[in-house]
């Protein structure tokens, strides 16, 4: 995300200042995103937001052309981190499958790396626009096609890898949406499980110890 203003008037090195508060772009985004993630896409209005900023509604235009430049500017944002994250992580190097989904587990345990609220923000709002279910749609088949390639890396035949693909990546959807009420401690411990059902393999000892010191930077095991 970029932190240098984009800015639509003649002097390129202006600021825009209310009082003493100075807001930028990325001010104006993540309280966007703030809002469209705890109240939904209708709720993220420029008055509205300008409020919660303590600033005037007229530094906005700074930045943003309307209203629609900056829901565009969210779906962006989405993307590259999401859907780019799970990309990268599926095509991180590893020497077995079961370490290539541990690397994707990597979006699960650390929330700057994957927005899982942002996510099922977008989802929501796919519900109530065709164009943003158009890009939910090429997101989606995007971040399965990576875990299909990762699959198929390890020799799966190419049938099996899309299958595998869609039931790990899926399942995580529908895992998180259901919010079940289960310690990290848990998840780590039903971790080799779930790599013997999405992967076929046994996973190595090695490998899960390395996962399990990552989550320990996001997770209170």
């Amino acid at each position: 995300m970029p932190t240098k203003p984009i800015l639509h008037r003649d002097d390129p090195t202006a600021e825009p200042l209310t009082g003493n508060v100075k807001v930028t772009r990325a001010d104006w985004l993540n309280v966007a995103m703030d809002v469209l993630i705890s109240d939904g896409v209708e709720r993220v209005k420029v008055l509205a937001l300008a409020e919660r900023m303590g600033v005037s509604r007229s530094s906005f235009y700074w930045y943003f052309k309307s209203r629609q430049d900056l829901l565009d500017a969210l779906l962006t944002s989405w993307e590259q981190t999401n859907t780019a994250a799970m990309v990268a992580q599926a095509e991180a190097p590893a020497k077995t499958i079961t370490g290539a989904v541990l690397n994707v587990f990597h979006c699960i345990a650390d929330p700057d790396l994957f927005n899982t609220a942002l996510d099922f923000a977008v989802r929501d709002w796919a519900r109530r626009s065709g164009k943003v279910r158009s890009l939910l749609d090429r997101s989606d088949a995007r971040r399965v096609a990576a875990l299909s390639e990762m699959f198929e890396r390890f020799d799966y035949p190419e049938l099996e890898a899309q299958t595998r693909a869609k039931v790990l990546y899926y399942m995580q959807l529908g895992y998180d949406m259901a919010e079940p009420n289960e310690s990290y401690e848990h998840r780590l411990k039903m971790t080799p499980q779930y790599l013997r059902v999405f992967t076929g393999r046994e996973p190595r000892e090695d490998e899960l110890e390395e996962f399990v010191h990552y989550t320990k930077r996001f997770w209170d095991v």
